[in-house]
């Protein structure tokens, strides 16, 4: 049994680190999970985990993943999380798969929340979405909050981050219409929309909805039908909607 007592150990660095710092997570190809619950899914759904930190029961782990015993403080030590769990672990990201085929896209643009986003990768695996992608300023989807929002859902959902001027090219050359949400009056209900087996939505910053340059190349504006007295919803909420709408079909 491997054990560890001091946090300055590299792994422990390592692992902070990636709890910490988007770049180090990019630059090292992992990012860090935390929990029992999660560190079930990510077995049951094959992720590709990297090394794990434990305090307890060693947890059950194939032999070729570094498995160590830390003291509580060290675990608190790592996790970004104010109470630490017992058990917090890295996992690799998987390869950065741009290509995009015929399907359900949901974009979000400017996401900037990582609750929200790791909520709708959740919702987008709930209703069968092809793949959820990220552009613009939106929230890192390996941020430890969006994980841990998720649910689980990031072991198993095909996630893209990508350039908005690529990505608008890129869903050209596949022939997938785009739509984007609005609230203006040259948008349609949601509630309009035919069967659509191939198509991509885009949701906005909640403060700004989309940017001129993806409503733009837009084919169909779309809006969620609502009590006119009420502004806007929450993004992930709205995400949910519309992601509802495309799996009654």
């Amino acid at each position: 049994m491997e054990t560890i007592s001091s946090r300055k150990n590299p792994l422990v660095v390592h692992m902070k680190r990636l709890g910490s710092d988007r770049s180090y997570r990019m630059e090292c190809g992992e990012y860090l999970c935390q929990g029992a619950k999660l560190y079930e899914e990510a077995t049951r759904h094959s992720a590709s985990i990297a090394a794990v930190l434990y305090c307890g029961e060693r947890p059950d782990a194939e032999s070729d993943i570094r498995c160590v015993k830390v003291p509580r403080d060290v675990l608190e030590s790592v996790s970004p999380m104010e109470s630490a769990p017992d058990i917090i672990f890295s996992c690799k990201i998987p390869p950065g798969l741009e290509e995009i085929s015929a399907g359900r896209h949901i974009i979000l643009e400017n996401i900037q929340d990582p609750g929200n986003a790791g909520t709708i990768i959740r919702t987008a695996n709930a209703f069968l979405m092809d793949s959820v992608i990220l552009t613009g300023a939106s929230a890192d989807p390996y941020n430890p909050k969006t994980v841990r929002a998720s649910m689980g859902a990031i072991f198993r959902q095909r996630i893209l981050q990508m350039d908005l001027s690529e990505l608008i090219k890129k869903l050209k050359k596949e022939k997938i219409p785009l739509y984007a949400t609005g609230m203006d009056e040259n948008c349609i209900p949601i509630t309009e929309l035919k069967k659509e087996k191939n198509v991509a939505v885009a949701i906005g910053n909640e403060g700004r909805g989309v940017s001129k340059e993806l409503f733009s190349a837009s084919e169909k504006r779309l809006t969620i039908p609502m009590n006119p007295a009420c502004e806007s919803l929450n993004a992930a909420v709205a995400a949910a909607v519309i992601m509802w709408e495309l799996y009654k079909f």
